[in-house]
């Protein structure tokens, strides 16, 4: 079997699918990213320079950025050796990623991108194993197995 695989993320975590011999492996991997920003509390004479806890929005923008990408980088580690990629998710994050594939030059000869609600493990391993048996139905089967199908 090709090594096959899909993806379901948001901000919050990143489900990975592996189509391994007929079945699946099914991984999570949260984001650790921090809750949005509240301001310290305290008379604004504790805070230094930042007037009544203001943080400029480009700060809290670069720091937002910054823990996304260390979470995509984790999600792109889990999903070394992969051949063809279908990611899925409800928001930005499954096109912040796939930006994030390309600039890290992931090497992946297919990749898809798909919307998608919440799945269950099952679910999303269901779709996924669906979208590659309807529309890349060649990543479903080996290279020894194609050329033999081919003579």
């Amino acid at each position: 079997m090709a090594n096959t695989a899909g993806v379901w993320i948001d901000h919050r975590k990143a489900v990975l699918v592996r189509l391994i011999n007929g079945g699946e492996e099914i991984r999570e991997i949260p984001s650790q990213i921090d809750k949005a920003y509240q301001p310290p509390t305290g008379p604004a004479s504790q805070q230094p320079g930042r007037p009544h806890g203001f943080v400029a929005e480009d700060v809290l923008e670069r720091k937002l950025m910054s823990q996304l990408n260390v979470f995509y980088d984790e999600v792109l580690r889990g999903l070394q050796g992969v051949d063809s990629l279908l990611i899925l998710g409800p928001g930005e994050a499954k096109g912040e990623f796939h930006k994030r594939l390309k600039t890290k030059k992931f090497p992946c000869n297919t990749v898809e991108v798909e919307t998608a609600d919440q799945l269950t493990d099952p679910q999303l391993a269901a779709h996924v194993r669906q979208y590659f048996a309807t529309i890349h139905p060649e990543h479903l089967t080996s290279s020894t197995e194609r050329s033999a199908q081919h003579s």
